[in-house]
């Protein structure tokens, strides 16, 4: 397992390096970081000239990358076009996301496992046909339009919770905008349990469970979701940094001040510091979020190990 792990630690190097690179080309060729900061008015040349030397845009740019990644290795990120801190950015706005993103996971798992064993124990029978439509009208309706229903039904007009959250961010207020954020995750997870369940309750080791008289209860959670979950941690695994990265329209709805927030902000501003920053801390979330899964398999199934 060890040597596992250091190999995998080594092989997640490159694959930083070149996720970062291809991040930094993309935000530096999107537009001119320096039009952004003058506004509408364009900039003298004199003070475009100013900007760009301070801001180490006037070097070519794999002297850019390379500067910003040795920065990176002794925790400084850069400074946003407003002359703050991107790791201040980072500190008020992950913390934010971090808690939304665990209420929504916790949506995924109970509800989405829950849902898939009950779908896949009773496949073919009318509670097996409505949730199957019910999760295709998910996947079907864009998170915007769910998010802004619910917000005007629950937050508007039965005023059940807050129609926005407030700069704190506690986890009761995270409630709705966390469901919303995993509802399509959510009916993904649902599907995708209920095909491993259903499948997976054809196999020998389950029957043999059965035969040998082990409770109903016991042959499910212990021999048949046990198996059937590898594939669902996959997905759950990959989606952590997903609903982190891709909360953008989930936050603008709710007002909440995240990463996808700031992503929206840096990108609307041409801030390359800020969103080269928080997609380089994206990419380490993806990447240790696939390792642990891997190793989870071997929590899952006994029969894998890892040389």
């Amino acid at each position: 397992m060890g040597r596992y792990v250091v190999r995998r630690l080594l092989q997640m190097i490159p694959v930083f390096i070149g996720a970062t690179l291809l991040i930094f080309l993309m935000v530096n060729v999107m537009g001119d970081p320096i039009a952004g900061l003058c506004g509408e008015r364009q900039c003298d040349p004199a003070t475009a000239a100013q900007l760009e030397k301070e801001f180490g845009l006037d070097k070519p740019v794999w002297q850019q990358y390379l500067t910003y990644m040795g920065n990176v290795f002794t925790g400084d990120f850069g400074t946003a076009f407003n002359g703050q801190k991107v790791t201040e950015l980072m500190g008020s706005a992950f913390p934010v996301t971090i808690r939304l993103t665990i209420v929504a996971i916790l949506f995924e798992i109970v509800i989405g496992i829950t849902l898939g064993v009950v779908t896949g124990l009773r496949r073919g029978r009318p509670v097996d046909t409505g949730v199957l439509l019910s999760t295709l009208v998910v996947i079907s309706v864009p998170t915007f339009v769910t998010g802004l229903l619910l917000q005007l039904l629950l937050g508007v007009q039965w005023g059940w919770v807050s129609p926005s959250v407030s700069p704190e961010a506690p986890f009761d207020e995270l409630i709705l905008p966390g469901l919303v954020l995993a509802s399509v995750s959510l009916a993904y997870v649902t599907r995708l349990t209920r095909t491993s369940i259903a499948e997976n309750r054809r196999s020998d080791y389950v029957r043999t469970a059965v035969a040998k008289g082990l409770p109903r209860r016991r042959v499910v959670v212990r021999h048949l979701l046990r198996n059937s979950l590898i594939p669902v941690v996959t997905f759950i695994g990959a989606d952590i940094g997903a609903l982190m990265g891709g909360a953008i329209v989930t936050e603008r709805i709710f007002n909440i001040h995240g990463v996808g927030y700031q992503l929206y902000q840096g990108i609307l501003r041409q801030n390359t510091q800020t969103v080269v920053g928080f997609v380089t801390v994206l990419v380490l979330v993806f990447l240790i979020a696939n390792l642990i899964v891997d190793l989870l398999y071997a929590v899952l199934d006994p029969r894998i190990r890892y040389a």
